[in-house]
């Protein structure tokens, strides 16, 4: 997990920042949200032109499905010489499907360790503390993160605190009073609060948006073909389970990052699918390509005359011409002989028979 660590770590600037204007982690994780869609949507074009790929050699996988039907391998190996000639690669929708994963593990480091990766206080300095803070009886836990518990108990362990810099002390002070959003403690876990504190709705609301945002992106792209197919059928159910499951063990500021993030991305998916729709970008990708055949043929230019009577004079005089020039002599010569003495058998039957 230590690459997911330093993820985090980088993601916590940008955290750190944005809460420095707002003075609110919710609103952070939201701007935070907007901003990594906008970074990535150049990655969500791939993914439809990917999807468009897949749609123009639909007739051709069917075509190789009933042509190799008893023969899983050499359909296979078809499909993947047509993958390769088109250019197409076919797990590349998956990959885009699966790269919020290490993101939001990225959010979850930076949320559960924030005096580490958000604040980037000495790691020393943090590990001295949290010794300190889990020796301590009485404080609330938060499931074992005890940065978190730092963060939440400040106003009451701050005198205690004392391998902190007075630079460190006045960081944290301002970090713990921001994370309340809309009457919810995004430092507390659903699994651990009651009904009366809401948080329970993280969970709920991850569960509805992730699953809704899958069924539309399948829905509106339409069902793939092939590898994009199995896919986009494992994250449809996958990925709502799985993000309501973490919703409700991890922090409520990480859950909120996963509803953000489903909302963004169903408003990105209307946007691309009304401008950048699978008919639209295969219409585009097979204008590119007459375009291109165009501009080959154009390119040709054709001989003049001399240059090709030049060209004529050095393949007859080459030794290839003149061997096939003797060839077929030679065959004609034989077949001239073979068709006299054809008539003269048949005259000196005929006289004969006389």
């Amino acid at each position: 997990m230590g690459i997911f660590n330093f993820f985090g770590s980088i993601l916590g600037y940008l955290l750190w920042f944005l809460y420095t204007i707002f003075k609110n982690y919710g609103i952070a994780i939201i701007l935070f949200t907007v901003i990594l869609k906008i970074v990535m949507f150049p990655m969500s074009l791939k993914q439809q032109r990917s999807m468009a790929s897949q749609a123009k050699l639909a007739e051709k996988q069917r075509e190789l499905q009933k042509k190799y039907a008893n023969n899983k391998q050499k359909y296979n190996d078809e499909l993947m010489k047509i993958y390769e000639k088109e250019g197409v690669n076919p797990s590349s929708g998956c990959l885009t499907t699966l790269l919020p994963f290490p993101i939001m593990l990225g959010i979850f480091y930076s949320v559960a360790y924030p005096l580490s990766n958000t604040l980037h206080i000495a790691s020393e300095t943090v590990a001295l503390a949290t010794d300190y803070i889990s020796k301590i009886p009485g404080v609330v836990s938060l499931g074992g993160y005890t940065e978190l518990e730092i963060i939440r108990n400040f106003d009451v362990l701050r005198d205690n605190l004392t391998m902190f810099t007075q630079a460190d002390v006045a960081k944290i002070e301002f970090f713990s009073q921001g994370f309340r959003f809309c009457g919810l403690d995004l430092l507390s876990t659903p699994q651990g609060s009651g009904f009366a504190s809401l948080l329970w709705i993280i969970p709920v609301l991850s569960l509805v948006t992730s699953f809704a945002f899958q069924f539309y992106t399948m829905r509106a792209t339409g069902a793939p073909q092939g590898q994009q197919q199995g896919c986009m059928k494992v994250m449809m159910y996958a990925l709502p389970l799985m993000s309501v499951y973490w919703s409700y063990i991890f922090p409520a500021a990480v859950g909120l990052y996963w509803v953000i993030s489903s909302l963004a991305g169903f408003l990105q998916t209307l946007i691309t699918n009304k401008f950048f729709s699978v008919n639209h970008m295969t219409a585009m990708a097979e204008a590119r390509r007459a375009a291109s055949l165009y501009e080959a043929e154009a390119a040709v230019r054709p001989l003049s005359a001399s240059a090709q009577k030049q060209i004529a004079d050095k393949l007859a005089q080459s030794p290839q011409q003149a061997e096939a020039k003797e060839g077929a002599r030679q065959q004609n010569k034989g077949k001239k002989k073979k068709k006299s003495s054809s008539s003269g058998d048949t005259t000196s039957y005929m006289g004969s028979k006389k």
